[in-house]
């Protein structure tokens, strides 16, 4: 990812940030006013949003330290450590206490006052959780350009828009379920039912943060390029006129930042001197087509 390119997830992490900070004390506020379960949960989903875009911004600027002694590649790779984070905060603070919290209601039931306050919150919620959201996708369609947005979900390494279009996304599904079930209970009188809102905003919540860490655990351990760089970046080789054969390519994404390290046969004839001059020139015609390739590491051979 390119400076712009922090830049852009830097926005995305705004956007969102704004609106659950402002939700989140909404919420709160009519949650103790209404009584609602649902709307406590939503209340603690939307707190523990800031905090996790405070914690994603946080891995935003410490990936983009220098490389040092200790970390001769860079800390690239520190936003995915934050993203993983993010990921269980929302499981665990998100999922699993709006899980606990509908149970606690089913349990204890209270009764449910001045719904049409809730109601008014979550469709506000709604609103501004969408605009969030547009934010979001505005961002992620600068960078996915003509790629479809499934197609960006299933291959991209930026593991904090996955992070933030997930959160966003969760929120409002949660909203939309809690203004459903607290609306069955307001016409029904059964409060069951905003217990029940709150418990299907847990495992909304569960099922989004399992995805988002399972697609961040791959960049972790550590995950080749995007497919349209790799090949970019073999077409760019198998053209150079000096090479008879690309014998091998790998590539490691490190956050913004790829790794290449290549095997070429060489043409026969070349001296030593004119072999390293080809190769220097090959790795800057590849660094100017795919500038986010930082180290290229490439070696003539005669094998793999």
């Amino acid at each position: 990812m390119s400076p712009s390119g922090h830049a852009n997830s830097t926005k995305a992490i705004l956007y969102a940030f704004v609106a659950n900070l402002g939700l989140a004390f909404t919420k709160l506020g009519a949650a103790f006013y209404t009584g609602s379960g649902s709307l406590l949960a939503e209340a603690i989903h939307s707190f523990a949003d800031c905090s996790n875009q405070i914690l994603l911004f946080i891995g935003l600027k410490q990936s983009e330290k220098p490389a040092d002694k200790e970390h001769p590649l860079g800390y690239g790779k520190v936003i995915y450590f934050w993203s993983f984070i993010v990921a269980i905060l929302l499981f665990s603070m998100g999922g699993l206490y709006s899980v606990y919290e509908g149970w606690h209601k089913l349990q204890n039931p209270e009764e449910l006052n001045h719904i049409w306050v809730a109601l008014l919150v979550l469709v506000f919620g709604v609103v501004l959780e969408s605009s969030a959201l547009f934010g979001a996708l505005s961002v992620i369609k600068k960078i996915r350009k003509k790629k479809t947005l499934l197609h960006w979900i299933r291959n991209t390494r930026n593991a904090e828009l996955i992070v933030i279009l997930a959160e966003d996304t969760a929120a409002i599904l949660g909203l939309i379920v809690a203004f459903i079930f607290i609306s069955i209970a307001g016409i029904t009188g059964d409060t069951t039912y905003d217990a029940l809102g709150s418990i299907s905003i847990g495992i909304i919540l569960i099922t989004i943060s399992i995805f988002s860490g399972w697609r961040i655990k791959e960049l972790i351990i550590g995950r080749s390029a995007e497919p349209d760089l790799t090949k970019l970046i073999d077409s760019i080789i198998e053209k150079d006129n000096s090479i008879e054969k690309l014998l091998n390519t790998i590539t490691i994404q490190f956050g913004p930042d790829i790794m290449l390290a290549a095997k070429l046969k060489m043409k026969p004839g070349l001296s030593v001197e004119e072999t390293v001059k080809e190769i220097n020139e090959l790795e800057d015609e590849i660094q100017k087509h795919v500038p986010t390739v930082k180290w290229c590491f490439i070696e003539p051979d005669i094998k793999l």
